[in-house]
């Protein structure tokens, strides 16, 4: 994308930005009878548009400014009701019942009816581990009438709430009907929600920028806004995410005052944000975590021995100081469930042993065969990881090759289970926040269903069959020794490897208020003083 012409729409869009920059250091406000236009820098592009086809953090963000969900996690992880207005479960905790709030309606003036609910879920529950995981115990989903809707269960199941309010890609967001029930096989591209903004679909450019209004029809929630649930108050009439992929250009963007907030402050230009009286810097309340994964379905990586050598010579030191280069937000965690999760193991954390890697290696019958690693270019909270891998797996002898691609390629790219030679893959990488590595069954690092499941396309049953464990039993205690065994298992199998975690800095001018990043930067409840 050519930076000079992003800033040029930067300057020539919304009132008063060109004034901002006249004197810096203060941000031009709308005048009377102005739309109040918000401007911020996103971490990537927004490239996919159906919000059940992939797990990027840009589609799921997208998400939550356009649809809507039937419960919500609060600030604290709980899950809270949004869209249900009341709710009941059976003594025998087989039988659920909902209603929604009344006055439902989306983007297009139809109301939101539980047919809606029911086809949204359809759709979206074989598409994602947690979704699957409920429809596996489902003995139907069926409307009461418009308003109501029933959950019946083959057996009682702890993490029902938890699934609806799942936070992270794929969102069980939804939909309007008629938009969702399209063959399995094609991908919705009309973005149709009830949240409390419209995509303007006229105004979409990718790789410039993406435009949202208020939608006067949103009826907010009488809570306070906490983290994902509480009431969605829209406070501004236009938001524009800039796509701005250079990092130091969205920094001095929000300097200048050409843009009001930028989702991630990179960890080298945290110094440079630290000095300005103008911005203010928010540690979001849940931290990433950095995974590498392989793909276990094909050569090499669907050799154990070969992952193993990969994961004896990895050093997280390395890793966190090419990558995040500043100790006050590095987290050095071997857990694969991160180091937040009630549930993390105390695993030592890899130091690198580059002899060990080397004889495992050699144990391996490694053939020479050539390892594809995809470099996400345009994805600041990735760029070293590449290069570094490159240098780790040349110095045990491996045959490297980097393909360099912005961060949609690689996630079209990822999604391809074919060998290298046919445009396939070896090495991609997890950026994830934790809240979707907290327990074994929403962590799809853990999934061990092979061709059916999350790209690496691991296989274990164990696996499989201590999630499954895990997923049915009640006693926290127990719970957490299995999710102890998961993680053993998960290191002696090697399909990821985690690389440590870092604080998520948000960055906005002082002049907004109301910025909520308990767990994702959210744009409702947000206003420009």
């Amino acid at each position: 994308m050519p930076i000079n012409s992003t800033r040029r729409a930067i300057l020539q869009g919304g009132a008063g930005l060109a004034a901002a920059l006249a004197a810096p250091g203060a941000m031009a406000q709308p005048r009377p009878g102005e739309k109040r236009v918000l401007k911020a820098v996103m971490h990537a592009t927004l490239g996919v548009l159906d919000p059940y086809a992939t797990t990027a953090y840009i589609t799921r963000n997208h998400g939550y400014l356009v649809y809507d969900t039937l419960f919500a996690l609060d600030g604290r992880s709980r899950p809270q009701p949004q869209m249900v207005g009341e709710w009941s479960v059976s003594e025998d905790r087989l039988t659920y019942e909902f209603r929604l709030r009344p006055g439902l309606k989306f983007h297009d003036d139809t109301p939101v009816t539980t047919a809606d609910v029911i086809a949204s879920l359809n759709r979206w529950m074989p598409r994602d581990v947690m979704g699957t995981r409920l429809r596996n115990v489902t003995e139907r989903l069926e409307a009461v009438d418009a308003e109501r809707f029933r959950l019946v269960l083959k057996r009682p199941y702890g993490l029902v709430l938890e699934t609806l309010g799942k936070p992270g890609g794929p969102v069980p967001f939804i939909l309007p009907r008629r938009i969702v029930e399209i063959p399995a096989d094609q991908r919705i591209t009309e973005v149709v929600g009830s949240g409390p903004f419209r995509f303007i679909a006229a105004e979409y450019r990718s790789g410039d920028r993406v435009v949202y209004e208020r939608f006067d029809g949103y009826a907010p929630r009488s809570e306070p806004a906490s983290g994902l649930a509480g009431g969605k108050v829209a406070k501004v009439d236009r938001i524009e995410w800039m796509e701005i992929s250079d990092a130091q250009t969205g920094a001095n963007a929000l300097l200048a005052g050409e843009v009001h907030v930028m989702e991630n402050i990179p960890p080298d230009l945290m110094g440079l944000m630290r000095r300005s009286r103008d911005v203010v810097l928010k540690a979001r309340g849940a931290s990433n975590s950095i995974l590498m994964r392989f793909n276990s379905a094909q050569a090499p990586f669907n050799n154990r021995k070969v992952r193993q050598a990969v994961m004896a010579a990895v050093s997280q030191k390395d890793y966190l100081d090419a990558q995040i280069g500043d100790d006050s937000l590095a987290q050095p965690c071997a857990s694969v469930l991160s180091c937040e999760s009630p549930y993390a193991a105390d695993l030592p954390v890899p130091t690198g042993n580059i002899e060990r890697a080397r004889q495992l290696l050699r144990e391996s019958g490694y053939a020479n065969e050539k390892v594809v690693i995809l470099h996400p270019a345009d994805l600041p909270s990735g760029s070293a990881l590449a290069p570094v891998t490159e240098q780790l797996l040349r110095s045990i002898g491996m045959n490297v090759q980097v393909d360099s691609m912005d961060w949609n390629s690689l996630l079209a790219r990822r999604n391809r289970n074919v060998p290298v030679e046919q445009g396939g893959w070896s090495i991609a990488w997890g950026i994830w926040t934790n809240l979707d590595l907290m327990n074994p069954i929403i962590n799809l690092n853990l999934d061990g269903r092979g061709g059916r499941g999350y790209v690496g396309w691991a296989e274990s049953a164990e696996m499989e069959r201590l999630r499954e464990a895990f997923a049915f039993e009640t006693d926290p205690a127990k719970q957490k020794e299995i999710a102890a065994d998961l993680q053993r298992l998960s290191n002696e199998e090697a399909f990821s490897i985690p690389l440590g975690g870092y604080k998520v800095v948000t960055g906005h001018r002082s002049g907004v208020r109301g910025v909520v990043v308990d767990q994702i930067l959210v744009f409702w409840n947000m206003e420009l003083a």
